[in-house]
């Protein structure tokens, strides 16, 4: 599929043109926000509110412009809206009480884990583990509590399209966790 082709059936809600879309161009998204904000976090979190907002808001590209240079232009609003958010939240917090608590990561293996016994799901919840933090909560939510979309985006109070966009990472990058360490076996 070319780029123009898989814009039209976008703009269509044709979810293999997303997908590819998604796939040809999170790189080039990806290290400009990482350039940008100097924080791998920050940086895909932008990049997935990025894509949601171009998904979202596909049917009003032009096409007189490179498609890499309007999602350029989305990343990099984006990015000046979240400064700025940042700045004002600085200005209203009051100063840190006694009372802020830290999240700590627990590593240490869940009831769930415990009482799964057979090996390929076993070894599918250690590749997911591998994750992000973020990305293990989203497939969670949606393979094993089995959520909507709708109802992922009222538990994280956040839009269906970034819902979507972050399942859809989360997805692809346990295909490169499992095929890594099927590689390694071999």
């Amino acid at each position: 599929m070319e780029i123009k082709s898989a814009i039209k059936k976008a703009k269509q809600n044709d979810q293999y043109a997303f997908n590819f879309l998604l796939d040809n161009f999170w790189n080039s998204v990806y290290a400009f926000q990482l350039k940008r904000t100097q924080n791998e976090n920050d940086a895909e979190d932008i990049t997935i509110q990025t894509f949601s907002k171009a998904f979202d808001k596909i049917n009003t590209y032009n096409e007189k412009y490179n498609f890499n240079t309007w999602l350029i232009t989305i990343s990099k609003n984006l990015h000046i809206d979240l400064v700025r958010k940042q700045k004002n939240s600085i200005k209203n917090t009051s100063k840190d009480d006694d009372n802020n608590y830290y999240d700590i990561i627990d590593d240490s293996p869940t009831p769930e884990d415990k009482i799964i016994t057979e090996q390929n799901l076993a070894k599918l919840l250690k590749d997911i583990k591998k994750l992000k933090p973020h990305y293990q909560e989203i497939i969670n939510l949606r393979y094993f509590q089995e959520l909507s979309y709708k109802e992922i985006s009222e538990e994280l109070n956040e839009p269906i399209n970034n819902v979507k966009i972050k399942l859809l990472r989360a997805k692809k990058l346990l295909a490169e966790i499992i095929t890594k360490s099927d590689a390694y076996k071999a």
